[in-house]
């Protein structure tokens, strides 16, 4: 399995409009091949900050399957316009402890 990780900074003002907007947007993710579960988690320091983690079965379920689908394009008409700056998004995977 592996984490995606995107630190998401929500231009002044937009938060409430951002999560109903998340709200909309979750439906197209989670229904996505590959998807396994996410959080959105608001961050308590910086009131505009915002973690999503979304946990896929492959990376290219996240890179090639998502992000080059149709649906991809509705989740951007939905929550792009609300980052500023634009976020980097990693992808990690489990480590095997001993």
């Amino acid at each position: 399995m592996i984490l995606e990780v995107a630190i998401l900074d929500v231009k002044k003002g937009k938060g409430k409009d951002f999560e109903l907007a998340f709200g909309q947007a979750q439906k197209i993710i989670s229904s996505m091949v590959g998807y396994v579960s996410h959080q959105l988690k608001k961050c308590i320091e910086k009131p505009n900050r915002y973690i999503l983690m979304v946990n896929w079965q492959a990376i290219e379920d996240h890179t090639v399957g998502f992000r080059e689908s149709k649906q991809y394009q509705e989740w951007k008409e939905l929550l792009h316009h609300f980052y500023d700056p634009f976020p980097d998004v990693e992808h990690y995977s489990d480590v095997a402890l001993k």
